[in-house]
């Protein structure tokens, strides 16, 4: 991965081979990113995306393997229990022009992904619901 930054945005490349959410969180961490918004295009050649059940409260994942296109990669960077806690979402385009979609759980490039980290002001800690079975973000004293 490459990176350079542009303000209170990291602008980075992942090139082949390099696993997407394995090296934005590895970046957060030696970058001591808290809170900040995620977003990238780019191709890779397999992936693990789940679907939340929330009346059974557990994801379901679907692996893809072959070329895809990311169509859109978005999330958000907050912490839980003090480390970094990245939720992503992936639209992914295959050969057909048929998408797929969810929670993005693994992906690995396939040519390169160039991926915008903008980095906020203050933190924003997560906390596990049981009613709801997610990690939800927590704000002042309040919890979920």
């Amino acid at each position: 991965m490459q990176d350079q930054r542009a303000g209170n945005t990291h602008v980075l490349r992942l090139d082949r081979g390099e696993e997407i959410v394995t090296e934005l969180t590895r970046f957060c961490k030696s970058r001591g990113i808290a809170l900040g918004l995620v977003t990238g295009i780019g191709a890779i050649d397999r992936a693990t995306i789940g679907l939340f059940r929330p009346a059974e409260k557990r994801y379901e994942a679907t692996e893809l393997t072959g070329d895809h296109e990311i169509l859109s990669l978005s999330g958000n960077v907050t912490t839980m229990n003090g480390e970094v806690y990245l939720h992503l979402h992936i639209t992914l385009g295959d050969a057909a022009h048929r998408a797929w979609g969810g929670h993005l759980n693994a992906a690995v490039v396939s040519a390169t992904a160039e991926i915008f980290v903008t980095v906020l002001e203050g933190t924003c800690e997560r906390a596990m619901d049981g009613t709801v079975g997610l990690n939800l973000m927590r704000f002042g004293s309040s919890t979920p």
